[in-house]
């Protein structure tokens, strides 16, 4: 009987603090602002708000504005308008080396020519995981128009044309990519070698690139202090809501070091606790740089 009167009584002050006949329920407004090092700060006022729904329903539902910006806008640099491409080519096996060959020949004289506004980042050959494919990734100072008038050039140069059609004949099939790189990581820069280079891939579920963003904004510094992190980029353009980490290590030994030393830091089990909810699939690539490659 007295633990009746109990919950009889806990019902009743539940139904006072809801309001009379339960027309409230709890709203949530909801506003993404950035903060330093690319952390997006979710700001959460509680409100309350008259409605006609049922006073158990609005014990769970909340109402959450949609944030104000692109994610896009949030985690990308604005002191730079860089734009990135990334190129897969699967190329025939026995064709491989004379591939390798006249793509160097290729973006050397991009290089050399002042009228396009793009430049090789770096060019690798996977060494580990999908066999006889090469990646290129490409920068463009100037973003969208810096592409559309490299690309509106190259459609008008012959030589360029003719290698295209080279190139065709030593490919099984092929992919890009548009980018944005992180803020909160380093640009990729040239380096001396010789290194290995990881790519590692990330799908993550539609919706999740802030918390990822703001999870890894703040893990980062727990592999900067090797200099192994080169790059950090997540798509615009082609299969959406990936994420590409590259990152360069003397060896296979070195990496397993390196990778390894995160977990004795204070933080870095945190990250990968709360980020791999995110995650759809990922895959890593281990990759050689080409002769050519400015990332050696």
């Amino acid at each position: 009987m007295l633990f009746r009167k109990q919950v009889f009584g806990l019902l009743y002050a539940l139904l006072l603090l809801i309001g009379c006949h339960g027309k409230c329920i709890f709203n949530y407004s909801s506003q993404l602002k950035p903060l330093a090092h690319g952390v997006i700060k979710r700001n959460v006022p509680l409100t309350l708000k008259s409605s006609d729904k049922g006073w158990f329903r609005s014990l769970f539902v909340h109402k959450v504005d949609a944030r104000k910006d692109a994610h896009s806008n949030l985690l990308s640099k604005k002191e730079t308008s860089n734009l990135y491409k990334i190129q897969f080519h699967n190329v025939k096996p026995e064709c491989l080396e004379a591939y390798n060959s006249l793509e160097a020949e290729v973006q050397k004289r991009l290089h050399e020519d002042q009228d396009y506004p793009c430049e090789v980042v770096g060019s690798w050959n996977t060494w580990y995981g999908e066999q006889d494919q090469a990646v290129h990734l490409w920068r463009y100072r100037g973003g969208y128009p810096a592409l559309t008038d490299c690309l509106q050039k190259l459609r008008t140069n012959k030589e360029y044309l003719e290698f295209r059609k080279e190139r065709a004949k030593m490919l099984l099939s092929r992919r890009n990519e548009l980018l944005l790189e992180f803020s909160f990581w380093n640009e990729p820069l040239p380096r001396q070698g010789p290194n290995l280079y990881e790519m590692r891939t990330y799908y993550l579920k539609p919706g999740t690139m802030i918390e990822w963003g703001n999870r890894w904004a703040r893990a980062i510094k727990h592999r900067q202090e090797n200099n192994e992190a080169v790059g950090g980029f997540f798509t615009q353009i082609g299969q959406l809501y990936v994420v590409h980490h590259l990152w360069a290590y003397e060896s296979l030994q070195s990496r397993e070091e390196t990778r390894n030393s995160a977990w004795r830091k204070e933080g870095w089990d945190v990250n990968v606790y709360y980020t791999v909810p995110l995650l759809r699939s990922m895959e890593s690539r281990i990759m050689i740089p080409t002769k050519s490659s400015p990332l050696q």
